[in-house]
């Protein structure tokens, strides 16, 4: 779904979040431990699904990249390479998403962050 051009992109919810913290902050630090504070996140955020869709993208996209770095460990000579440029990858990722979330805004990676939404907006 395409937003229209003179309609601004979805930001940060105004609905407080069930941890206390501003929405914007939380969908920060969703992504500071890569996929472990993007599952705490979800375990603990009930209400935001500003917050809940970071958690869940931050979820999916660490876990992803850990899993792939573990993997590439078992391939010889090519593994190195890849664990380089998932490592590199990771974390300009990384410091996007952080600065996108806590400027109140919800970025979508491809495929994770579609996949994240969707989640989101069927659990919350």
């Amino acid at each position: 779904m395409e937003p229209e051009d003179n309609v601004p992109a979805e930001t940060a919810s105004e609905e407080a979040s069930s941890t206390g913290l501003d929405p914007n902050l939380a969908g920060l630090l969703t992504y500071l431990f890569g996929f472990l504070t993007g599952l705490l996140f979800l375990i603990l955020e009930k209400k935001n699904s500003y917050v809940r869709f970071h958690a869940m993208q931050s979820t999916l996209t660490f876990l992803g990249l850990f899993v792939l770095n573990i993997v590439s460990g078992f391939i010889p000579f090519l593994g190195g390479l890849i664990r380089l440029v998932a490592t590199l990858g990771g974390v300009v990722i990384w410091i996007l998403l952080m600065i996108k979330a806590f400027q109140g805004e919800r970025y979508e990676l491809p495929i994770v962050g579609e996949v994240a939404a969707e989640r989101t907006r069927t659990s919350g």
